[in-house]
């Protein structure tokens, strides 16, 4: 299974290239697509209808200002998808946050903190991870790092003592 991360403008690519390379550490196969919602609609759909067939397991999409990309794979396809909306405009994100977590009933998209490109990511692995005992195992041994780390930074701290 792999995952597609969608962005509406290429200018999304930095706050977005985490996505791809934790997805990536985890051994998980990354399409990575620039499509608009409002100016390239039919590559979106077209994409989204078909992105089961192709392998996809989750979608992530994000987007900024409008945030209507999320809404609009969601639209077009049963997978899960994942929005991420994006810092773009003198509203700091709160318009591509509210846009991409206000959908209509009977379409959900999970909806992840303005740039929260690597919680996204790794939320699609875990959703991946409920059928794949591999990426299960990652995901335990990514979180008891986290707890080694946090142990060795409360070490520094009590030793300043």
């Amino acid at each position: 299974m792999k995952v597609a991360i969608f962005m509406g403008s290429d200018s999304d690519w930095p706050l977005m290239k985490p996505a791809a390379e934790t997805l990536k550490e985890y051994g998980v196969e990354v399409d990575v697509l620039v499509a608009s919602a409002h100016r390239t609609p039919e590559k979106v759909h077209s994409y989204a209808k078909s992105a089961r067939e192709n392998g996809v397991g989750v979608i992530i999409a994000a987007a900024g200002a409008a945030a209507h990309l999320a809404g609009v794979i969601a639209s077009c396809t049963t997978l899960p998808i994942v929005g991420v909306p994006i810092n773009a405009t003198p509203l700091n994100g709160m318009d591509a946050l509210l846009s991409t977590v206000q959908m209509p009933s009977g379409i959900p998209v999970g909806t992840m903190a303005v740039n929260g490109a690597k919680n996204a990511a790794i939320f699609a692995v875990q959703i991946l991870a409920v059928q794949d005992k591999a990426l299960q195992d990652k995901l335990t041994a990514a979180r008891r790092k986290m707890v080694e780390d946090v142990e060795k930074k409360a070490a520094r701290v009590a030793a300043q003592l």
